[in-house]
């Protein structure tokens, strides 16, 4: 048997033997049709570990050929090899050493991932360059590449799933498991920017667990990466990474390449030991730093057995439940451990009845009658719902819910809380009043006050809850505003304006003469009371009077004071000059029935009021300045303001204009607000 288990398949010899050796006293009725006879035993493992090959064959039992394949073939020995064992193509390539190749001995290393031809047994002298195919067909169980599970069988590749089967396409999922749906791990990726300073020589990037898998960390700057390693036994090391290639640290290989503007660090996994990439500042400027692995779900839920019977004899019940298991370091753990991990769903509890025997004292009379009729099972009991945190807008509101169990004679009691898991668990706290606050509600706005030039609108505004009703609670700070102004471009009725005056008298008497009283409007406006008497019997003196802020209410038609910064527009002055004619014994300063005598007292020219601006309201009260010129007193003429003595140049002089009300106000707006209100 040996030496036909080490023959080629398919050879005459191995044929020959094969058919002295095989059963043919039982056939499926599929291989009788096909005319094939019974397969034969399965041949002895072409490996003792590290995955081989085994053959069956058949013989056809027609004198024509057979459809169909006479060998077939599985795989065996699907166990680690030991370390020490080697790779299993370079044994093949190392049993040459001892064969002379043109005359002289070599020392052959593998030469393996051929693309053309994955299944040849190449090998490279070592120290040349030399690399020789030894033989056509490597030995059955030998994989076709380093990375991978397919197989050489009969010199040629075959696909190997993870499982383990021939012709397999089983795949490991990115956790490692074998047609995994990737629930054992998480994808876990990030960035780093570096904050490394004179004082701050390095830092920690990322903390890549045991049994992390796919790891690869791009580093772009001057800074360089280094790891920290600690395995599960607490040994620690540290790995620098200056150069680059491929090192073993803690029994995990670490792919390193260096550039002069970055460095990338890869490892396949899964990691033997707790990984710490740290940076080392190396330059003045910062770096980045981008990683990305597979961290496995270390914690994950366990079923328990079945805890003790509830009762001893006369039916009882007993249940399951989960717990918190470390996979690293095989012990129970806290259950927050677990929940860190949404992918890890506690496993529901399961119940069984258990002591159906009945009790020594019973007179049977329990096993008949319905279980739980006399044996209630445990069950949530909840307080009632506490009052609801938010009286709108949604709030919260809470409860307590225990574990009770009932006895025979109806007494309630408090019990573990495991003992109810047979069941979801009531809410303790759940949402309440989700509904709107009530919010305000601005109805339309009215029509304008005036039907020209500026009024009031006015609106209603209602405080509303949820279902349309009139209601309160409404927050007056958020309230819309009821009133506000309005302009109906239409132009009021605007008289015809007057010639402005022609002022020939000195300035003081024609202040005297053009200055009007103002009245009072419904408007806030100054409003300046009659002149004071001159305060000196000849020559110029000074008059003074009162000038009020004051409104017109119209409601009452009563005048009331305001204070002054609530009109607008400039203020009347309160004082002036005065002349009340010569003293004694002195020239005559001014007589207005001798203008000609007024080049005696006076220069040539001098200062005039020449009239009025245009009022700056048409209606409803406005104000008018009286314009300023400079004259020749003789011509009559306007002349250049420098001719005139600038400290002469009388007061600046305001009247009141436009006192006719504006057009009637609209009486709509009362009669539409009660209408609204009333409706």
């Amino acid at each position: 048997m040996e030496c036909c288990r080490r023959a080629t398949p398919g050879t005459p010899l191995l044929f020959l033997a094969f058919l002295l050796l095989s059963s043919r006293t039982t056939r499926s009725e599929e291989d009788r049709d096909s005319l094939w006879d019974a397969w034969g035993p399965w041949s002895e493992c072409s490996r003792t570990c590290g995955g081989g090959a085994s053959y069956s064959l058949r013989r056809c039992l027609s004198s024509k050929s057979c459809e169909g394949r006479n060998i077939r073939y599985r795989t065996c020995s699907n166990v680690d090899c030991p370390p020490e064992a080697g790779d299993f193509r370079a044994q093949q390539c190392s049993a040459h050493n001892d064969l002379k190749y043109h005359g002289q001995f070599y020392e052959w290393l593998p030469v393996s991932n051929d693309p053309d031809n994955p299944c040849s047994l190449k090998c490279q002298a070592k120290g040349t360059a030399l690399v020789v195919e030894l033989s056509p067909k490597v030995l059955d169980g030998t994989r076709c590449y380093t990375e991978s599970l397919d197989m050489c069988i009969s010199g040629l590749c075959q696909i190997v799933g993870c499982d383990h089967q021939l012709g397999s396409t089983v795949k490991e999922d990115n956790c490692g498991v074998c047609n995994g749906d990737g629930s054992t791990c998480r994808l876990v990726r990030g960035q780093y920017k570096s904050q490394l300073s004179a004082t701050k020589l390095d830092d920690t990037v990322v903390a890549i667990p045991y049994g992390s898998r796919h790891i690869r960390l791009v580093l772009k700057g001057p800074d360089h990466l280094y790891l920290e390693s600690k395995t599960l036994q607490g040994a620690k090391g540290e790995n620098s990474l200056n150069s680059t290639g491929t090192f073993l640290v803690d029994n995990s290989s670490v792919n390193f390449q260096k550039f002069p503007d970055k460095e990338i660090l890869r490892m396949a996994g899964p990691l033997t030991a707790d990984f710490i990439v740290k940076i080392r500042n190396s330059g003045p400027a910062n770096s980045t730093v981008q990683f990305i692995f597979y961290q496995p779900i270390i914690h994950r839920w366990r079923e328990t057995d079945f805890f003790p019977c509830s009762a001893t004899c006369g039916g009882g019940y007993q249940l399951t439940s989960a717990e918190c298991y470390d996979l690293r370091s095989n012990r129970v753990v806290a259950d927050q451990y677990c929940h860190y991990y949404p992918e890890n769903i506690k496993p529901k509890p399961k119940l069984q009845e258990c002591n159906l025997d009945p009790c020594p004292a019973s007179d049977g009379y329990k096993q008949i009658m319905p279980y739980d009729l006399y044996h209630p099972l445990p069950r949530w009991e909840a307080t009632p719902w506490t009052a609801c945190s938010s009286s709108c807008g949604g709030g919260i509101q809470s409860r307590a819910v225990s574990c009770v169990e009932e006895d025979i004679q109806g007494h309630v009691t408090s019990v573990e809380e495991w003992k109810c898991m047979y069941t979801p668990k009531m809410p303790i706290v759940q949402p309440c009043n989700i509904f709107d606050c009530p919010k305000w509600l601005a109805q339309e706005w009215s029509p304008c006050t005036v039907t020209c030039g500026q009024g009031l609108r006015y609106r209603v505004v209602l405080c509303i809850d949820h279902r349309g009703m009139h209601t309160g609670g409404c927050s007056p700070k958020t309230k819309p505003h009821v009133k506000e102004e309005c302009v109906i471009p239409t132009p009021c009725y605007k008289p015809k304006e007057k010639l402005p005056v022609e002022a020939k008298l000195p300035w003081h008497k024609q202040a005297q003469e053009l200055e009007e009283g103002a009245a009072v409007s419904e408007e806030p406006s100054f409003i300046p009371e009659a002149w004071s008497a001159c305060t000196v019997t000849c020559g110029v003196g000074t008059q003074v009077r009162r000038v009020k802020c004051q409104v017109l209410l119209s409601f009452s038609q009563s005048v009331a004071d305001l204070p002054v910064d609530e009109c607008e527009g400039p203020k009347p002055a309160s004082q002036r000059a005065c002349y009340a004619g010569p003293c004694n014994g002195e020239v005559p300063e001014f007589n207005p029935e001798e203008t000609d005598g007024l080049q005696d007292f006076d220069e040539l020219y001098d200062w005039e009021y020449e009239g009025f601006t245009k009022c700056s309201e048409s209606c409803g009260g406005g104000v008018q300045e009286a314009v300023v010129s400079c004259l020749n007193k003789q011509t009559r003429e306007p002349a250049d303001e420098n001719l005139c003595v600038t400290s002469r140049r009388p007061p600046k002089l305001l009247k009141a204009c436009s006192l006719d009300p504006c057009p009637a106000r609209s009486r709509v707006v009362l009669a539409w607000a009660v209408h609204k209100v009333f409706d």
